[in-house]
């Protein structure tokens, strides 16, 4: 029904945001990776998809057409609904869950919110011969010393949100204290000393 919703920024929350166009305030659920994009006074241009359920009807929205596409992807997988796909795209970028699916690697899609191993297999079942259908941008390899640190940021990044931080601040200090370090854990050491500055 709806293609994109382009206006002004109103509202930023922890899981939705709301755009202004023509006097309507438009209430839109989306991921942790587009409210890192935005801030109130934007004038954006978001890509939604109107998600229709006997009781409700509700907004999904992203600031990428990328990210619409996986969210689609996701969506379409048994047992996956609006709610867990935008907790797996608050988990990692649209390319890196393209890649985690592509190399099968539970462990990594696993560790998404409301995802077990259970799901993360039924992911890349349903999902791996999509991906390439889809266009859905991708890394085909995961084992370069750089996509490791990719990894180990994403990781730490998580892990700071869930304690509390919020994901601007948590990439911010991973961003800042990743030269330092050579794991996961350190990194998020130094990452809690510089927040706790």
């Amino acid at each position: 029904m709806y293609q994109y919703i382009k206006g002004i920024v109103e509202e930023v929350n922890i899981d939705f945001i709301v755009v202004e166009c023509n006097g309507i305030g438009y209430r839109i659920n989306t991921s942790q990776n587009t409210i890192y994009q935005v801030k109130k006074g934007d004038e954006i241009k978001i890509y939604t998809k109107l998600i229709v359920r006997e009781d409700d009807m509700s907004i999904c929205g992203f600031k990428t057409q990328e990210e619409l596409k996986m969210f689609e992807l996701l969506n379409s997988v048994s047992k996956i609904g609006p709610k867990v796909a935008l907790s797996i795209l608050s988990f990692a970028e649209p390319r890196r869950l393209g890649a985690f699916i592509l190399s099968e690697d539970i462990a990594s899609l696993s560790k998404a919110p409301g995802v077990g191993k259970k799901t993360a297999e039924r992911m890349i079942l349903e999902l791996k011969d999509k991906i390439d259908k889809h266009n859905v941008d991708f890394e085909q390899t995961l084992l370069t010393s750089s996509n490791k640190n990719v990894l180990e940021m994403d990781e730490a990044v998580q892990a700071l949100v869930a304690l509390g931080y919020s994901l601007a601040e948590a990439k911010d200090a991973a961003n800042k204290c990743k030269k330092e370090c050579c794991d996961t854990e350190g990194l998020i050491k130094k990452c809690l000393m510089y927040l706790m500055k």
